[in-house]
């Protein structure tokens, strides 16, 4: 195993962990990292074992520190290269993003710039109380995404948006809580396994429902004039013609918990 990289690991109940690895530096995201994102959330995404996935950083000190800066004068010495590197990082915000089962980001220690741009491409963020959330591209004098800033506006609104790119400054939890950047907060003890019966109650539900409102959902973000409502359509369609509809309306009837297939 190499000292840093993506790792997939499986977990009971239709939950899959997939980690960010390079705790000699906080579990930053170097640029074969932004490369393996895409093929490695595109091969879950495929998996019909797959029914949440959580994001998390290895070990407990952070979820990540952001890009690996010490390869900024190699990988974005110039604008040219720096259009390279965005490239390859706007391709796994893209996978993440585009993802269409739920996906938690589970938040411990530092979680600043590049890991905080991953974290906001999850659906839910539950954090740990000593969970730092920043983004400072303002102290370094790079410019920012726009897919990246339409995401943070899209959890925060615009005018915290601002106060959070404006002033570069850490937020601790329960200000990312207030603000609405996170969902939840637990004690750092009890963040694993209040995330795990988290993401099972949720890996419970109906797949194919889940897909349909996260697709919804995604819709709601873009232009109306971009928005795909007729694949939302098929969508709530093909619940209605599920064999998991059947089931859920039997279990109702028969006052028991339903066993979901995802067809």
């Amino acid at each position: 195993m190499s000292e840093f990289g993506i790792d997939v690991v499986r977990g009971a109940e239709g939950i899959t962990w997939l980690c960010l690895r390079n705790p000699g530096k906080l579990n930053a995201v170097r640029h074969e990292m932004w490369q393996a994102l895409p093929e490695t959330v595109a091969r879950l995404d495929a998996d019909p074992e797959v029914r949440v996935l959580i994001v998390r950083g290895a070990g407990e000190e952070a979820f990540a520190s952001g890009a690996d800066i010490s390869e900024f004068q190699t990988h974005r010495k110039d604008a040219a290269s720096a259009a390279a590197y965005e490239r390859t990082s706007a391709r796994a915000f893209e996978a993440l993003v585009a993802f269409e089962k739920p996906m938690l980001a589970m938040l411990q220690g530092v979680c600043v710039g590049g890991g905080l741009a991953i974290a906001a491409c999850a659906d839910l963020r539950i954090a740990a109380d000593d969970t730092r959330l920043a983004l400072p591209p303002a102290r370094l004098g790079l410019g920012y995404h726009f897919a990246g800033i339409r995401r943070i506006v899209s959890l925060v609104g615009p005018s915290i948006a601002a106060e959070i790119v404006f002033t570069a400054r850490t937020y601790n939890a329960e200000e990312a809580l207030r603000i609405g950047l996170v969902n939840q907060v637990v004690a750092k003890e009890d963040l694993e396994p209040f995330t795990v019966r988290y993401a099972s109650h949720i890996a419970e539900n109906a797949p194919l429902t889940l897909r349909a409102a996260k697709r919804a959902i995604g819709e709601t973000l873009r232009d109306p004039g971009e928005r795909d409502l007729e694949a939302v359509q098929r969508m709530i369609a093909a619940c209605f013609e599920s064999a998991d509809y059947a089931e859920g309306v039997r279990a109702f009837l028969e006052k028991r918990k339903p066993v979901f297939r995802g067809r």
